[in-house]
């Protein structure tokens, strides 16, 4: 993706216009949340992470397993790779 510089002036009422360049190459149509960060030489706008309606509670049950449960213990035990692969050389 091309980089893009623009020399803009602050209004009035702290108000700045991106160019409508700069707004096309990077996807931003009105509406679109921007963050905008200060830092020791100036600012960083960038857009806001995009919702996705999404929460922790909605991805229980999204690993399926098939059996019965297993216990935390089993679930914490170290896998031995090499014990697996004996049973299959017998």
């Amino acid at each position: 993706m091309p980089v893009s510089t623009a020399t803009i002036t602050l209004s009035s009422k702290g108000q700045v216009v991106i160019p409508k360049e700069i707004r096309d190459e990077l996807h931003w149509e009105a509406g679109t949340e921007l963050t905008l960060v200060s830092n020791a030489s100036g600012v960083t706008l960038k857009a806001a992470p995009k919702k996705t309606g999404r929460n922790l509670a909605d991805l229980i049950g999204m690993l399926k397993h098939d059996g019965p449960p297993l216990s935390t213990e089993a679930l914490c035990q170290p896998v031995d790779l090499n014990e697996e692969d004996s049973s299959d050389a017998s």
